[in-house]
């Protein structure tokens, strides 16, 4: 007999199969709300403060009013208890959406959240570098508006959702975004960096991509490496004179490219930092995946 799964709504457990949300709730009518995807690592919610406070300032710029029972140490308790109740002593990531109350039709009446917490597994409990890269191209048809809300996990994805639809009808893994300006700021799911004589490159903030935990993650580990990182206007064409491309999100880590409209790379240096990452995550080099020490290429080599 399987173990019953459960979520979290509110503080309370609930069986993950029962009916929670109702039809008046502001997230399904409106996409009023916000979201966090976080891995979890050897039982442990990895990055969860950055979570939190990016969380929190996406509350404040929607207006939202936060209880004073909603604080980080009070969430994290009840990850940790929900990963206990479902048993995820490894590895799993965690979905914790906030959505503002029920009530009123564009302008709400009650600016009070809830919130649900939700365990998905995951294959490995370290993060994994993908066997075979990603084949990327740009979705033009739907441009990302550039507004304060641009940096964070609002629940308003039709954008993503319509790219990664023609990403799919194309054959491709994903697709790349561009804001009002046409320049490259991020894919449907992820962060983008590029690798370009040894020099790592990202969209700034002030190009409207999203403040990614797995993208500050992978600058301070790469500044720490003592590799020069550079925010700043990306162009789709500036991608084909790159040496080396690739993805980042809390859920999967570092994902690198493969193949981008023509171009066809490698991924030295994305093997090297998701390396360093697990490592600091497991605090032991005898936990990491057989192929760590292949990847302790000097920076100057890159």
């Amino acid at each position: 007999m399987n173990t019953p799964e459960y979520l979290i709504y509110n503080g309370k457990f609930v069986l993950a199969d029962s009916p929670v949300l109702q039809v008046d709730n502001r997230a399904f009518l409106y996409g009023d709300g916000l979201f966090e995807t976080i891995r979890v690592v050897n039982g442990n919610p990895c990055f969860f403060e950055e979570h939190f406070q990016r969380l929190q300032e996406g509350m404040k710029a929607l207006k939202m009013q936060v209880s004073e029972s909603f604080t980080a140490d009070r969430l994290l308790e009840n990850c940790k208890l929900l990963l206990s109740k479902n048993g995820y002593e490894s590895g799993c990531r965690l979905r914790l959406t906030v959505f503002r109350n029920p009530g009123g039709f564009y302008c709400p009446v009650d600016n009070g959240i809830s919130y649900t917490l939700v365990t998905r597994p995951v294959e490995f409990d370290h993060y994994h570098l993908n066997d075979s890269g990603l084949s990327l191209d740009v979705y033009s048809e739907i441009k990302k508006p550039l507004n304060r809300l641009s940096n964070f996990k609002t629940l308003n994805t039709q954008l993503f959702v319509m790219a990664s639809l023609e990403a799919k009808e194309k054959g491709l893994d994903d697709l790349l975004i561009l804001n009002e300006k046409g320049n490259v700021i991020e894919s449907t799911n992820s962060n983008i960096f590029l690798v370009s004589n040894g020099v790592l490159y990202t969209p700034s903030l002030d190009e409207g991509c999203l403040a990614g935990v797995m993208r500050m993650q992978v600058i301070n580990m790469a500044l720490a490496c003592k590799l020069k990182v550079y925010e700043c206007a990306l162009t789709p064409q500036r991608l084909l004179g790159a040496d080396e491309i690739f993805v980042t999100n809390t859920a999967k880590g570092i994902q690198w490219v493969s193949r981008y409209r023509a171009k066809r790379f490698y991924h030295k240096v994305s093997d090297f930092l998701l390396n360093r990452i697990n490592s600091t995550l497991l605090n032991s080099d005898s936990d990491l995946p057989e192929n760590w020490q292949e990847s302790q290429t000097p920076f100057q080599d890159f």
